[in-house]
């Protein structure tokens, strides 16, 4: 597509957008009695207008049947995950009874690990991506820890190569073989937090489970963001939370995926009262018998407030028609931002805005990060101050993420705009 930076072509690709409805389903944050242009998906997402209505439905529940709500009114919550499931399986590419959504994201990926990573006196090591998000770095440090090993001996990061921002499939690939005989567990962002590089997932499971390694994925910038096959691709675990660009409220409830081929499988995990055989869980007897399919790592009971939003969200991505119709936006979205920060560059006579997301559309979701050469938290704080709103990562990154469910190509337009404006002025 050849664009134009102009409002009215933006206008024009807004009219044309099947999906510009949607962005009426959802709260936009406003300033100075004017409504933001929000590009935050990336941290959290915007509420969606029915979440109130979902929520106050099961407060009336609490309200009207007090207890006998687990078991009575339209959706008792003892079964209400089952209706989350079969909303959530197509988001990840997965079978309902391969996703679970309970408790929330690091503590998801400490308990999964307790099932997948089990390292030997000679298979003990973990490949991640350098510079993962600081709680998937802490939670892999201390599983190691607590089974023994140090960090700087198990942990094996790959890095970019010098004077690059993002890593090349082709040397994760050679990482993961050359250290084969070592590998116990493979462990990725799906989406790296501050790149927005979306890793070749298939890949990548392909080459560990080739070293003969388990293969697991942090979602948390990927569920909800591009579409994934996590069953068809052979992925063993996942997990992901829901507040990001699947809109279910802040610290909203996370979800699980465990590929089938391990429901048969006797797996160490840590276990409770929900994750019991749900036939038997109220005889109260001794001896962990796990429920069927994920639901068997469930450890607490339902967090059905959390749940109710999430449901809210999951509702609205299957009147979107869920993920090939929202990427198929989300692609030529953040080709137009490319574009935009590109005339704004040659605008300012230099390359002030430096875009560290990959360029090809394969390789990155919705979330475009750009390097500000100078000023650029003022640069930020001044977007803010006139009602854009992206976020900002230290030391010189700001992100936008344009998320095809409720942003438009108006919204690029105008953020590319004011972003030429507050540069002429501060550079």
């Amino acid at each position: 597509m050849n664009f134009e930076n102009n409002l009215a072509f933006a206008q024009t690709l807004d009219q044309q957008d099947p999906l510009r409805e949607m962005r009426n389903e959802y709260l936009f944050p406003q300033q100075n009695g004017k409504p933001f242009i929000y590009l935050c998906g990336n941290s959290l997402g915007l509420q969606p207008k029915v979440a109130r209505e979902v929520l106050e439905k099961q407060l009336n529940n609490w309200q009207n049947l007090g207890v006998e709500g687990w078991f009575e009114g339209n959706s008792p919550w003892m079964f209400y995950h089952k209706e989350l499931k079969k909303l959530m399986a197509p988001i990840v590419g997965a079978k309902p009874a391969e996703v679970c959504p309970m408790n929330t994201l690091t503590v998801n990926l400490h308990l999964l690990m307790v099932s997948f990573y089990q390292p030997k006196a000679k298979r003990f090591k973990i490949i991640m991506e350098a510079g993962a998000f600081p709680s998937d770095q802490y939670a892999i440090e201390s599983q190691v820890r607590f089974h023994g090993f140090d960090p700087k001996d198990a942990i094996i990061e790959v890095k970019p190569r010098e004077g690059e921002y993002t890593l090349r499939t082709e040397d994760i690939v050679k990482e993961i073989e050359g250290n084969a005989e070592e590998i116990a567990l493979v462990l990725f962002g799906g989406i790296n937090y501050f790149t927005g590089q979306w890793f070749d997932m298939p890949a990548i499971t392909k080459a560990g489970h080739k070293a003969g390694a388990i293969v697991g994925f942090d979602l948390a910038h990927a569920a909800g963001n591009v579409p994934l096959q996590l069953h068809d691709w052979d992925v063993d675990f996942a997990c992901w939370c829901s507040y990001k660009y699947q809109n279910a409220g802040p610290g909203g409830i996370s979800g699980i995926f465990v590929h089938e081929k391990h429901f048969n499988t006797s797996m160490n995990r840590f276990a409770g009262w929900w994750g019991y055989n749900e036939e038997q869980r109220f005889k109260m007897e001794k001896g962990f018998i796990p429920e069927a399919g994920a639901d068997g790592w469930q450890v607490s009971c339902t967090q059905v407030m959390p749940m109710a939003l999430y449901h809210a969200s999951l509702q609205l991505f299957e009147k979107a028609g869920f993920m090939d119709v929202l990427r198929a936006k989300s692609k030529t979205l953040t080709s137009y931002l490319f574009f935009i920060i590109n005339q704004v560059n040659k605008e300012l006579g230099d390359e002030q805005y430096k875009i560290i997301t990959p360029q090809t559309e394969a390789d990155r979701g919705a979330q475009v990060s750009i390097i500000a050469k100078a000023n650029g938290k003022k640069i930020f704080d001044e977007l803010v101050a006139h009602n854009v709103l992206g976020d900002w990562r230290e030391p010189n990154v700001i992100r936008l993420s344009p998320v095809p469910m409720y942003n438009s190509f108006e919204d690029v337009y105008k953020t590319g705009s004011l972003l030429l404006t507050i540069s002429q002025s501060i550079i």
